[in-house]
């Protein structure tokens, strides 16, 4: 999963994104509105960490800019703005979710993954295909009932199948939601993480799309 983190505070930015990191996010941050303009341009995010009171260009109305062009990124608001009628502009503007500061880093995680849940269109928390499931809280998966051990980049490449699983994942859009900013990949490393979920989930269970990517199969 990766997230844009937009907060100018240089030790709370650092902590928040230490702790996603260790929750297996790719995080990118970045410490004014303007520079979270160009971001949300270049890349794909499947969330936004937002914090009101930036540089360049304020929080409120870099969200407002976003609904006006229809993006349905989910955004969560992180300030220290805490008056209902902060609240209220906030989620008025198109937040999705408004957090004051401080808060606890556990309930920032529950809430990004509840937010990613309703973007996803799914009701439950756990997520499941051809006898796997997969519960993004406790980080844990199943085949048939019975626990499969992953990797953290596995745990996410099959998250991110698992959300999509309708469609094609290029591997340009995997590689998107793996990595953040400055982490290095190397030229087959989602083959390799491809390669070690059949090899836990069935052979059968990711298809390779010739000149397209990869998408969800059957069970073996």
């Amino acid at each position: 999963m990766r997230i844009l983190l937009v907060e100018d505070d240089a030790l709370l930015g650092d902590g928040i994104r230490a702790g996603l990191k260790l929750a297996d996010y790719a995080v990118d941050w970045v410490r004014d509105g303007e520079a979270a303009r160009l971001a949300l341009l270049d890349h794909a995010y499947q969330a936004c960490l937002l914090d009101l009171g930036l540089p360049r260009r304020d929080g409120l109305s870099l969200l407002g800019d976003l609904r006006r062009q229809g993006h349905q990124l989910p955004v969560l608001i992180l300030t220290a703005r805490d008056t209902s009628a902060d609240k209220i502009a906030g989620l008025d503007a198109g937040a999705d979710d408004y957090l004051t500061k401080p808060f606890d880093l556990l309930e920032l995680q529950a809430r990004l993954r509840a937010l990613i849940r309703r973007a996803g269109g799914a009701a439950t928390p756990t997520l499941a295909h051809a006898g796997i499931v997969l519960d993004p809280a406790s980080k844990r998966v199943t085949r048939d009932g019975q626990e499969v051990a992953l990797s953290a980049r596995e745990f996410t490449l099959l998250h991110d199948l698992l959300r999509h699983k309708s469609h094609i994942r290029s591997r340009s859009q995997i590689e998107e939601s793996l990595y953040a900013w400055g982490e290095e990949t190397g030229s087959n490393t989602v083959e390799v993480y491809i390669h070690n979920l059949r090899r836990k989930l069935g052979v059968n269970f990711i298809r390779t799309v010739r000149g397209l990517g990869y998408r969800l199969g059957d069970a073996d």
